[in-house]
């Protein structure tokens, strides 16, 4: 039982680490020995899930969830995963569970299953993109922010793939839509700036850039911008 929690904790330490080449054969041999830990059942489930293996994902997600049914994580990737399969009734029942299974208000169930699943999109869309598959991964981004809006750090990454694929209008209006739901986020309005520089309108690059300082004086990245563009205006 010692080996086992000791691979566990290596196991989990690269998982969170999002070191899942190396996690999954960690976890792999508690699977193997028929470990009762739920969380290693999850874990490479999301693992199978990212890797597009959406039957062993299934399958792993179930087991973690014989083995703990009120495991509300494991519970909503499998939903997740069943949807995506086309398993509809199944993934609705078990939504419906996870609404039965608490006295917690209705909004804030709907609120962190929401959440859970637009983070899911986001991890997709970070993995389609390392391998270079742009218009997967906006796909997905575009899900995330469909499901959770107010999420200024989804419309930021959503707006990089926008500009990665040259949408740079795309890009300038999540990045809008990011600085309105966040006024603080100094990256987001910093972005802002370089998209709409590239679209032409130094003005209001300006501005974000001005912003984003007022925000965070010690932001060196919005003083070079400034500075850059004062020196380009000369």
């Amino acid at each position: 039982m010692d080996d086992q929690k000791e691979l566990l904790a290596r196991g989990r330490e690269l998982y969170e680490a999002r070191d899942h080449f190396n996690a999954e054969p960690v976890l792999a041999q508690l699977e193997q020995a028929g470990t009762t830990f739920a969380d290693v059942y999850d874990m490479l489930g999301v693992i199978a899930h990212q890797r597009g293996d959406l039957a062993m994902a299934e399958a792993r997600f179930r087991k973690a969830v014989e083995l703990n049914p009120g495991y509300t994580d494991a519970l909503l990737n499998l939903a997740v995963t069943l949807n995506e399969l086309r398993k509809y009734d199944e993934a609705r029942q078990i939504f419906e569970r996870l609404g039965k299974k608490t006295s917690t208000n209705d909004a804030v169930i709907e609120t962190f299953a929401r959440g859970k699943i637009a983070n899911m999109h986001a991890e997709l869309a970070q993995a389609y993109a390392d391998l270079g598959h742009l218009n997967e991964a906006i796909e997905q981004m575009e899900k995330a922010v469909r499901l959770c809006p107010s999420f200024s750090d989804l419309r930021v990454k959503l707006a990089m793939f926008y500009r990665d694929a040259g949408r740079h209008e795309y890009a300038r209006l999540e990045l809008q839509a990011a600085v309105d739901a966040s006024p603080r986020f100094v990256r987001a309005h910093i972005l802002l700036g370089a998209t709409q520089l590239a679209l032409g309108d130094k003005s209001s690059a300006r501005q974000s850039w001005e912003e984003a300082l007022s925000i965070e004086p010690e932001s060196v990245r919005a003083a070079s911008y400034l500075k850059m563009l004062d020196e380009s205006s000369k």
